[in-house]
């Protein structure tokens, strides 16, 4: 019996170091010196403060700012350690009543504006965390938050254009607006004024 625990101790412990010790040892050192910043979070520094991640949404209620896709983790929106998404399905009468809440709760903000609301602005991502917003949900939001800010909708709607990102490759997924990178613009404009 020995002959064969001593070997299958021995794999145990060299399979241990290599994949627990060395193998996470060296995925971040390649993180590290290739991609620091991806590696790290991709934090958002202003003012020489962290200010929040270009990868997890966060909650604006002003209306001076570009609102967030919902956000359906517990016990509060955005909560990274609880990524998640509502479970409800498209059949699920409580997820009609949330999207007419929240349509309610657009219109209420923000009377004038009779356009269509796009859908990302009234349903929570599969994740619960999504940064970003379509263009459409962004300009959306211009009317409001230039009487918010007392600006201009056209230098709004070119602020919305300059922070969309393309496609990635040209190719894959949809157009985003990080909102986060927006609203840290858009303070960024107020504060030249």
């Amino acid at each position: 019996m020995s002959q064969h625990v001593r070997p299958a101790l021995t794999m145990l412990f060299a399979l241990s170091i290599i994949t627990g010790v060395l193998y996470p040892l060296l995925v971040t050192g390649i993180g590290q010196a290739l991609f620091p910043a991806q590696a790290n979070g991709s934090i958002i520094v202003r003012k020489g403060e962290a200010v929040g991640s270009t990868l997890i949404g966060q909650p604006f209620a002003s209306p001076k700012y570009f609102w967030s896709r919902l956000s359906a983790t517990q016990p509060f929106p955005y909560n990274a350690s609880a990524s998640t998404g509502s479970n409800v399905g498209p059949l699920n009468p409580a997820l009609l009543a949330a999207a007419k809440g929240r349509i309610d709760a657009l219109r209420a903000a923000d009377p004038p504006n009779d356009a269509p609301i796009p859908v990302d602005l009234v349903t929570s991502s599969a994740s619960g965390l999504d940064p970003g917003i379509s263009p459409a949900a962004a300009l959306y939001q211009v009317p409001r938050v230039a009487r918010a800010r007392n600006m201009s909708e056209a230098k709004l709607r070119e602020l919305v254009k300059r922070y969309t990102d393309p496609r990635g490759l040209g190719i894959l997924g949809e157009p985003g607006v990080n909102v986060l990178e927006l609203n840290i613009a858009l303070d960024g404009l107020e504060e030249e004024r």
